[in-house]
């Protein structure tokens, strides 16, 4: 297991956008459709935006028609952490990174895969990067 990051949130705040702020240090979404990271065939690996951090692959990511990134699953059992989430008077599954503790998402058991994962992922949280 890799050493935790943990920084300052005036050091976050320094490093971030005030979007990807509000996503992944402050638990915020950012609106659907509004995002990038469309479905391709492109070869890449997606990195946490706070940490970078490898956490999914281009190839496991489908068009859920939800307004985010979705994911069948994130690139190892190492990548992610799952949260209870009760906010907004529902339960759900919060998915952060597991080096650095951004807010990426919400894990759901309804993915049209042979894995039944849907990783609704914020796009602000992630960088990709081509080719790896």
């Amino acid at each position: 297991m890799r050493k935790k990051i943990e920084k300052t949130e005036a050091e976050w705040r320094e490093q971030l956008t005030p979007e990807q702020y509000h996503v992944t240090r402050e638990k915020g979404t950012e609106r659907p459709f509004s995002g990038d990271y469309q479905v391709t065939d492109t070869v890449g690996i997606y990195h946490c935006v706070c940490c970078n951090a490898p956490l999914f692959e281009n190839e496991h990511k489908f068009d859920a028609g939800c307004g985010w990134p979705s994911f069948d699953r994130p690139l190892s059992g190492e990548s992610v952490e799952e949260h209870t989430d009760t906010s907004h008077g529902m339960h759900r599954t919060e998915i952060t990174c597991s080096r650095c503790g951004a807010h990426l998402g919400h894990v759901f058991p309804d993915g049209p895969t042979r894995t039944g994962h849907r990783f609704c992922i914020n796009s602000v949280a992630l960088n990709f990067h081509e080719g790896e």
